[in-house]
């Protein structure tokens, strides 16, 4: 499958097949996807713990359920739950950067050097920002890069993926993290038991709405002739019909095959 479809493919599926177990090495391709996201500093902030479903005692699982996401977590044979762990980088204090400058990806040309990163990089931005209110939030950007490439290789890898947000003390709990670690959304897995397409693509804003170009106010124009060619590589899709008469008939069946309130 070409990018561009992968990222057009993806829905928040809901209807997992709860029978068929998911290949191991699929979850790792997952893993090894969000392990070569694009990380500030270098710092990997993102870690990851993955459930199978039916390892977890039954106390487990019913602990991770949450009022929106019982049915789901019921439904889907693995959860990937994600975390940000705070202490990386005073833990490493600059030592992931001066790989970088090892390997010629932080260039001398670009003043770095092992020096820059010891007396001014850590010591003046890198420790300095940690201590700040924005830091959690500037970290978590970075471990939301990881979880959409984890995201997109499940889509690609033939999965249905979805995002939920789990209650965030009880995974710590049940995971026994490190206190540092904050709690993140769980990527749900399994194969779809719906169609791949769940009805078409998702309802989003209008493109101008969220897009702009030189300042506030003023949208970045859309461009028809690029629409058609993302239309053409698969990426831009058939947008769902509110009270699709296919789809509504799609989740009566699935309500009956799952005993399903409908």
């Amino acid at each position: 499958m070409e990018f561009k479809e992968v990222i057009g493919r993806r829905r928040s599926i809901r209807f997992f097949d709860p029978d068929r177990p998911v290949e191991r090495e699929k979850i790792q391709k997952m893993l090894e996807a969000a392990r070569l996201a694009s990380c500030a500093v270098n710092a990997q902030w993102a870690r990851a713990i993955v459930g199978f479903r039916d390892e977890l005692s039954e106390d487990q699982l019913k602990r991770l359920k949450t009022p929106v996401a019982t049915l789901n977590v019921d439904m889907a044979p693995v959860h990937i739950h994600f975390f940000n762990d705070l202490s990386i980088v005073n833990k490493m204090q600059g030592t992931r950067l001066k790989e970088l400058v090892d390997v010629g990806a932080l260039a001398p040309t670009h003043g770095w050097s092992h020096k820059f990163v010891d007396d001014f990089v850590y010591p003046q931005i890198l420790k300095p920002m940690t201590q700040g209110p924005g830091y959690p939030i500037a970290s978590t950007f970075d471990v939301g890069i990881a979880v959409c490439q984890a995201l997109l290789t499940g889509v690609d890898e033939g999965l249905g993926v979805g995002l939920v947000t789990l209650n965030g003390a009880v995974l710590k709990e049940v995971f026994k993290t490190p206190d540092e670690w904050i709690p993140l959304p769980t990527i749900l897995v399994g194969y779809p038991a719906e169609s791949w397409d769940g009805g078409g693509q998702r309802p989003r804003p209008p493109f101008e709405e969220l897009y702009f170009e030189g300042e506030f106010g003023k949208p970045f124009k859309r461009d028809e002739k690029v629409v058609e060619e993302l239309k053409s590589a698969k990426m831009i899709q058939e947008p769902a019909k509110p009270n699709d008469p296919k789809r509504i008939e799609e989740i009566k069946k699935l309500a009956e095959k799952y005993g399903l309130p409908m």
